[in-house]
């Protein structure tokens, strides 16, 4: 039995602490077993949880998911500790020393009038740090294990940047109609490459319609994705009440169904729809 000790309040040393004894002898087998590569997913699933408690807008919920975070950032550390290439401490310096240096309008002579401008010395910064002479190379950095719509979003304003920028959203509009009648095109040759390959085209001008909108395309998406749901359920409960299930239906009077669930939740019809 490993003796630590017991407090009324907790802090950040203690966390730190409780690692190390966890991952230590005497401590815990598993912990001990863990990996960068066995955390990964859980340093994934433990971000999201806590981008959910955001979007709640509970402080609770926050606090807890923000600790899920802190330990894995205290996990990964303390593996990097262990086998001697950097602590903790080494992942604060370097922070402090990136934070200071990319905010020269705070602690250097440099102007910044507004947040927008902030965010150009930002980017400007961040790529002489890194040695990107180009564009390109700006958007080759941008990390692949985002979500596909950020990515295609942070890709897009980097070159934007660089002045390569649809004139509003009615060129978008009409380019994602040219990308439409391409991928049916696609469709109709049974052309599966093409397909993939046409329709990786539509999403990326969706994304420059959700730009040229000032929508977050991921935001967008998960609401439609909520949408969805409450339409399925509304269905399914449907169904049910006329003592019926989905897969009874044929498919047309599942649309029928939909398109009741659809007005109904938008308060344009009465529950018993047409």
């Amino acid at each position: 039995m490993v003796d630590f000790p017991g407090k009324a309040h907790y802090d950040l040393d203690d966390l730190r602490q409780l690692v190390e004894v966890l991952r230590g002898e005497g401590g815990c087998p598993w912990d001990r077993e863990q990996t960068h590569e066995s955390l990964r997913r859980g340093l994934l699933e433990e971000a999201g949880e806590l981008c959910e408690a955001i979007d709640e807008g509970s402080p609770a919920h926050m606090q807890e998911e923000l600790g899920d975070v802190l330990l894995q950032v205290l996990f990964h550390a303390s593996i990097e500790a262990e086998a001697g290439r950097f602590t903790l401490d080494d992942v604060a310096d370097g922070e402090c020393r990136k934070l200071i240096g990319r905010h020269p309008h705070v602690f250097g002579t440099v102007q910044a009038a507004d947040s927008a401008q902030v965010l150009r010395n930002w980017e400007e910064i961040k790529r002489v740090e890194k040695a990107q002479r180009t564009t390109a190379q700006a958007m080759d950095a941008v990390c692949r294990t985002l979500p596909g719509l950020w990515r295609a979003e942070k890709i897009q304003k980097k070159a934007a940047g660089a002045g390569f920028e649809w004139d509003g959203i009615n060129p978008v509009l009409d380019k994602i109609r040219e990308e439409t009648e391409e991928l049916e095109q696609a469709v109709r040759n049974q052309d599966e490459e093409n397909i993939r390959e046409e329709l990786g085209d539509l999403l990326f001008c969706v994304v420059n319609a959700a730009r040229a909108t000032g929508t977050d395309p991921e935001e967008a998406i998960h609401q439609a994705c909520e949408k969805y749901i409450r339409r399925f359920r509304f269905m399914e409960e449907e169904a049910s009440r006329q003592g019926r299930t989905l897969e009874n239906l044929s498919r047309e009077e599942m649309g029928r169904l939909y398109q009741q669930a659809r007005l109904c939740l938008e308060g344009k019809a009465p529950p018993d729809g047409p």
